[in-house]
């Protein structure tokens, strides 16, 4: 479904050249969730970047349901963004000056839908993360969870292909935090949408079907997780690179 095929991604730092992806290949079926784990600066939020197309391989190839994301032009590119993929972040990104129904609806509002339409999924995507009640109030009038939770109903308004999330829990406390994960868990769908997390917590990594170790800007291992209802269990595995 996503595919990186030996990329490097290098940036130039002053006089010094930054390696932050160094001939990675990773795979991303459609319905599974994958988590990216590794340090502050081991590129694992570089790799989402290019899944994204946010951002593009010194070398290498992405591709996106089998067609590589070179081949396409600046607009597609962008079409893709807003079409079929959903992309939750850290810090939220909601606009303080919408309210949380307002926000949801903004991919589609900036897709072209009139407002009267594109209200209708934003107050359905609300309900579904649990925040029906919270329609009209605006984000500093919302909670940390509840802020994210806009932001994951805003992600999904699209019906994406597939949602990428740049550390989703880094600034919820712990109860929060699962909760959220909880959300995200019930995201993916079987031979449809994929979900791939970045996170550096081992808890919160947990949660995905494969946790994948990136470290220096290279795949260092791979582990599938076996879920229970109270527990997982992690499997490594042989990666024949």
């Amino acid at each position: 479904m996503m595919e990186v095929i030996d990329v490097t991604k290098h940036y130039l730092q002053g006089q010094r050249i930054v390696k932050a992806l160094q001939g990675v290949c990773l795979r991303i079926e459609a319905g599974e969730f994958v988590s990216i784990m590794g340090p502050s600066g081991s590129g694992k939020s570089t790799l989402m970047h290019l899944f994204g197309a946010l951002d593009s391989p010194s070398t290498g190839q992405v591709l996106f349901q089998g067609r590589p994301l070179a081949t396409m032009s600046d607009r597609d590119l962008a079409q893709l963004r807003r079409t079929q993929i959903g992309f939750v972040f850290q810090f939220f990104n909601l606009l303080p000056n919408l309210t949380a129904v307002e926000n949801v609806a903004l991919p589609l509002l900036l897709a072209g839908q009139r407002r009267g339409k594109a209200l209708g999924p934003a107050y359905a995507g609300l309900d579904r993360v649990g925040l029906s009640d919270r329609a009209s109030h605006y984000p500093d009038q919302l909670s940390g969870g509840e802020m994210q939770r806009v932001a994951i109903a805003r992600a999904l308004v699209i019906n994406p292909e597939a949602v990428l999330c740049d550390e989703p829990t880094g600034n919820l406390d712990s109860a929060t935090s699962k909760d959220i994960l909880k959300l995200l868990r019930s995201l993916p769908e079987p031979g449809k949408r994929s979900v791939v997390m970045v996170t550096h917590d081992a808890d919160a990594a947990g949660f995905g079907d494969r946790i994948v170790h990136i470290r220096d800007g290279k795949i260092e291992s791979e582990e599938t997780v076996s879920h229970s209802k109270d527990y997982v269990i992690r499997l490594p595995i042989e990666r024949g690179l």
